[in-house]
C-alpha cells in the first residue's frame, strides 16, 4: 500500500502508535506539557546523548517554475534571481567549511533548465572533498535521476510535503509540476530506492490546523520507518516566515504548541531526528533544544550567494516568469532574493557557544564515507 492510500484512509484507520501521538498533541494543561517536556528530554538523552548536529543550507538557485502562494521563490513573484555556477558554489562551500561545517544542505527552486540532474551531481562532486555529509532539497525527481547524485556523494534527501491536506495543497499550488500531490508525497521513497541513506520530511505549519498537519506527518514518519527501514529519518517542524509575495498564513501555531509538538514526536519516535531551523528566534531555539531536537542549522542564508556575495553580476528580475533587467538604485548593492526571512541571525560560533552553555556538544561532523566504503 502506498502512503497516499494510508493518508487517505487515516481518519478511519489510525494505528495504535498514531492514536497515542494524537493524544499527546491534544489540549494539555501547563503541568501536563511540563511532564511531556521532562519525558522527551529524558528520551533524548538516552538515544542521542548531549550531541547536537549543526548544518548549513547552501542555496544554489532561486529560479522556479512553480506558483506556490506561500513561497518567496514562487514563479510569479517579481524577485531578483540567480543560479550559481560551479565555481561560485565551491566558493560558498569553502566559506562554510571555514566556519566549521562538515554537513550541508543544497537547496534550489524547481527549474530543470537551471537545476538539472547533471548540475546537482557536479555540485555534490565539487563539494564532497570539504563535506562529509551532503544532502539536497530540490524539486522531486524519478528514482533513476537521483542515482547519479547519490553516486556523486550525496547521502541525504529532504522534501517537505508543505501540507498533507489535499484541498489546501491544491489551493496553494496554482501552477507547475508541484501541483501533483502524490508525486511529491512519494518522493522520499523514490529517493530511498536510489540509495539515499538519510530521509528528511516535514510540513509548513500555518497552512492548515497544526494538529491535523502533525498527525499526517507522524503517519508519514511511521510509514517510512517501516518501508525505508535502512535509512535514517528526520522530521522538521518549520513555521511559516515572511517572504516575497506577502502571504499571510491562515492558521497560527504558538511557541507552546511547537514545544508540545516536539515533545510528542520525541516520545512517539524516540530514535527519529528532529530538525530546528533558523526560522525560529534565538531564545526559543535555545529553549527548545533540550526537548528532543537533534539537528540545527546555524548562520543561515536563504538566498543564492548569500554567504560570499557570489552571483551578483548575473542577477536578473522575473515578472510572471519572464526575465527582465534588474532595476537598481544608485549605489545599491543587491543580492538575490531569499526564500524567507530568518529569525536567528547568530553566527555558527555563537550558536555553538549557546549550545555548550546548555550542556550540549555541537557536532560538525558525525560520520565519514570511508567508514562505509567497500
Amino acid at each position: 500500500m502506498s502512503f497516499a492510500q494510508v493518508l487517505d484512509n487515516l481518519p478511519l484507520q489510525k494505528s495504535l502508535l498514531l492514536r497515542r501521538f494524537e493524544a499527546l498533541i491534544s489540549s494539555k494543561s501547563d503541568g501536563e506539557v511540563e511532564a511531556l517536556a521532562q519525558q522527551a528530554h529524558s528520551l533524548s538523552l538516552k538515544n542521542f546523548g548531549r550531541t547536537m548536529r549543526l548544518f548549513a543550507p547552501l542555496y544554489l538557485s532561486n529560479e522556479c517554475i512553480n506558483n506556490c502562494r506561500y513561497c518567496g521563490f514562487s514563479r510569479d513573484n517579481p524577485i531578483l534571481r540567480v543560479t550559481l555556477n560551479l565555481e561560485q558554489v565551491v566558493a560558498e562551500g569553502r566559506h562554510l567549511a571555514k566556519e566549521g561545517f562538515r554537513q550541508i544542505l543544497l537547496v534550489a527552486g524547481e527549474h530543470p533548465k537551471f537545476v538539472s540532474q547533471a548540475y546537482l551531481a557536479d555540485c555534490v562532486r565539487a563539494l564532497a572533498p570539504d563535506f562529509s555529509s551532503i544532502s539536497i532539497e530540490v524539486g522531486p525527481m524519478e528514482t533513476a535521476d537521483y542515482v547519479p547524485i547519490v553516486q556523486a556523494g550525496a547521502e541525504g534527501l529532504v522534501v517537505y510535503q508543505e501540507t498533507y491536506d489535499r484541498e489546501t495543497y491544491a489551493d496553494l499550488h496554482t501552477s507547475g509540476p508541484k501541483r501533483d500531490f502524490n508525486w511529491r508525497l512519494d518522493c522520499a521513497q523514490r529517493g530511498y530506492e536510489a540509495g539515499f541513506r538519510r530521509l528528511g520530511i516535514g510540513a509548513l505549519f500555518g497552512l492548515c490546523r497544526w494538529q491535523v498537519e502533525a498527525l499526517s506527518l507522524a503517519a508519514h514518519v511511521e510509514y517510512l520507518l517501516k518501508h525505508c527501514w535502512q535509512a535514517q529519518v528526520t522530521v522538521s517542524l518549520p513555521r511559516l516566515r515572511p517572504a516575497a509575495g506577502e502571504f499571510h498564513p491562515p492558521f497560527s501555531m504558538t511557541d507552546r504548541e511547537l514545544a508540545q509538538l516536539i515533545c510528542a514526536f520525541r516520545i512517539t519516535f524516540p530514535e527519529v531526528g528532529i530538525v530546528l531551523s533558523t526560522r525560529e528566534r534565538a531564545a526559543l531555539r535555545d529553549a527548545l533544544a533540550p526537548l528532543g531536537v537533534t539537528m540545527m542549522s546555524a548562520g543561515s542564508h536563504t538566498e543564492p550567494g548569500g554567504y560570499t556575495r557570489q552571483g551578483t553580476d548575473e542577477l536578473h528580475r522575473t515578472v510572471r516568469g519572464r526575465i527582465v533587467a534588474p532595476e537598481y538604485e544608485n549605489g545599491e548593492d543587491m543580492l538575490a532574493t531569499g526564500q524567507f526571512e530568518i529569525s536567528d541571525a547568530r553566527s555558527p560560533a555563537e550558536v555553538a557557544t549557546a549550545l555548550r552553555r546548555r550542556g550540549f556538544e555541537p557536532v560538525w561532523k558525525d560520520w565519514d564515507a570511508s567508514l562505509v566504503a567497500k
